[in-house]
């Protein structure tokens, strides 16, 4: 038998084992990545185009400075403030009959609202006629006695005594005489408050008490009426702002106020600056300010609350740009210029009086120039643009 022959340098079938999956492993991998390189990159991103060099071409949105006239406005808050708010009470006691007035309605001056229960009144006033009456009667008898008397003293027919004492009796009544008048127009005051009538012309609140229910005197209320129309606004502005107002007003100046809505959007009012407050509230050094306003379309309600925005003055001829334009950084404000090569430039610019679309420009961009207000973000000094659309020169406010 042949001796049994070993194979020294190992079983090849072992180490060919090893390697086949390890290639297997490598090609998976490098299939995995390329794969993720091809999906990864994806489409050019929204808003980009590549030109024929391969360089990004970003679309923005640009909009052409301008001259125009832009106002300078004074902001603060606000609240809606009735000049009048009257609150309805009886002066008289006693049962209310009637009310004459629906909730909501727009009273007038003078209006009729309530009555109270008259007759009690009348009463008195018919008591205080028949006091009268009685000493009306004992007056012409007691100066008929008195002329009686001066006769008789003037013949010494009788004392000097009698005839004082006469005289005294006659100022007796005639006092009388007068207490009564008195009463009588007590009596008929009475029954006009029995009449309940409105002091302004303005609009009714919420009925607060029923036919039939007893009101007491000067502490029933029975309606609240608010006047509407003219109205005006309370506003506050910093001390630091009241320099100019005060200038204005001392030359006799009607500065316009308009009274916007919560967003600060939408003009409710047009009115006029009335009045300044006669200090200034130390805590949060701001000044109160009240604005009339005529109201007529009553889109101004009582103790809402508004943004009030006093025009100062108004700068003429001046350079303006949409205020989407404008961008800042830590340490400057700039735009993005559009050149005529489609080329996109940072300038450094000076921002001057702010509104709610435009604002002025110093410094930095004249009338004319072409500036980016949309696609600011993917943009870089020197990069091509595409304009997607040409934002006409917008019309200057006019406040």
């Amino acid at each position: 038998m042949p001796p049994e022959i070993r194979n020294v340098g190992g079983n090849p079938r072992g180490w060919r084992g090893f390697v086949r999956p390890g290639v297997v492993l490598l090609l998976l991998i490098a299939l995995g990545y390329f794969l993720w390189r091809h999906f990864a990159a994806g489409p050019p991103a929204a808003g980009t185009t590549s030109g024929s060099s391969g360089a990004q071409v970003v679309r923005v949105v640009t909009a052409a400075a301008h001259a125009g006239d832009i106002p300078v406005y004074i902001s603060g808050l606000g609240a809606v403030t009735p000049l009048y708010t009257i609150t309805i009470t009886s002066i008289l006691s006693g049962p209310l009959l009637e009310v004459y007035y629906t909730e909501g309605q727009m009273v007038q001056r003078g209006q009729l609202l309530a009555q109270i229960d008259p007759r009690p009144y009348q009463a008195m006033l018919t008591q205080a006629e028949g006091a009268l009456a009685r000493d009306q009667a004992l007056l012409a008898n007691a100066r008929v006695d008195l002329d009686r008397y001066q006769t008789l003293w003037s013949h010494n027919a009788i004392q000097q005594q009698q005839v004082v004492t006469q005289e005294a009796l006659v100022k007796q009544y005639e006092g009388d005489v007068q207490s009564d008048q008195g009463q009588i127009d007590t009596a008929k005051l009475d029954l006009q408050y029995c009449e309940i009538r409105s002091p302004i012309t303005g609009r009714a609140g919420l009925r607060l008490v029923d036919p039939g229910n007893v009101v007491s005197a000067n502490s029933t209320a029975l309606v609240v009426i608010t006047q509407v129309q003219p109205i005006s606004v309370i506003f506050t502005i910093s001390e630091d702002q009241l320099a100019p107002v005060r200038e204005g007003m001392r030359r006799g100046r009607k500065f316009p106020v308009a009274a916007l809505d919560r967003t600060d959007n939408h003009v409710l009012s047009q009115g006029a600056l009335e009045t300044i407050d006669n200090q200034i509230d130390p805590t949060t050094g701001t000044v109160k300010l009240r604005a009339a306003f005529e109201n007529r379309d009553e889109m101004l309600f009582p103790q809402a609350f508004v943004n009030a925005r006093l025009t100062l003055e108004t700068k003429r001829g001046v350079t303006l740009v949409p205020n989407a334009a404008i961008q800042r950084s830590t340490n400057s404000t700039y735009v993005w210029l559009v050149s005529k090569d489609d080329t996109v430039h940072v300038r450094n610019v000076i921002v001057g009086a702010a509104g709610p679309l435009e604002s002025q420009i110093v410094s930095g961009v004249s009338p004319g120039d072409v500036v980016v207000t949309e696609g600011v973000d993917m943009l870089r000094d020197g990069g091509k643009v595409s304009v997607q659309q040409n934002g006409a020169a917008p019309a200057g406010e006019d406040g």
